[in-house]
């Protein structure tokens, strides 16, 4: 089992850096949000955009290469059921997270835009009901892909 413990530690740490980057994320862009504060809001949208591509897209990236490690060390077989439960999941996350990082590039604009007219622009509230409204089912399913790592429901091989 050379290396499979790195690899498995790799894999926890990159779990644990998208799931608390992205609850880091939600929170703070949702306070800012709250607050009406353009300022802090144009400041907080420049921030979640940097930490999706410091972090978030690092981390992903790293669980899909370590998974597929992992899956091969451990003699998993890529047509089972619980495997095919993961992927899919993962891709619903990631087919919600790509346009999430649209909306954030887009929120960003309109709140860096607002600034210079001290009004913040009625787009802006309407698009963070579009990331909320995608950031929600996509966090339940990182927590699902937790507990199927965890608990493993179905056969592995």
């Amino acid at each position: 089992m050379e290396h499979y413990f790195l690899l498995k530690l790799i894999h926890i740490l990159s779990a644990v850096v998208v799931a608390g980057t992205g609850t880091g994320i939600a929170f703070f862009m949702f306070m800012a949000n709250r607050s009406s504060n353009i300022a802090a809001i144009a400041t907080t949208a420049r921030h979640v955009v940097l930490a999706d591509w410091l972090f978030t897209a690092p981390a992903v990236l790293s669980q899909f290469v370590t998974g597929v490690l992992l899956m091969h060390k451990l003699g998993y077989s890529f047509s089972s059921t619980w495997f095919q439960s993961v992927i899919a999941l993962f891709l619903f996350v990631g087919i919600c997270w790509i346009p999430v990082v649209v909306i954030q590039y887009r929120l960003k604009s309109l709140a860096e835009d607002s600034l210079a007219s001290g009004v913040l622009n009625p787009n802006f509230k309407k698009l963070m009901r579009y990331w909320v409204a995608l950031g929600v089912p996509a966090f339940a399913s990182i927590l699902v892909i937790f507990w199927l790592m965890v608990f493993k429901p179905f056969p592995v091989v």
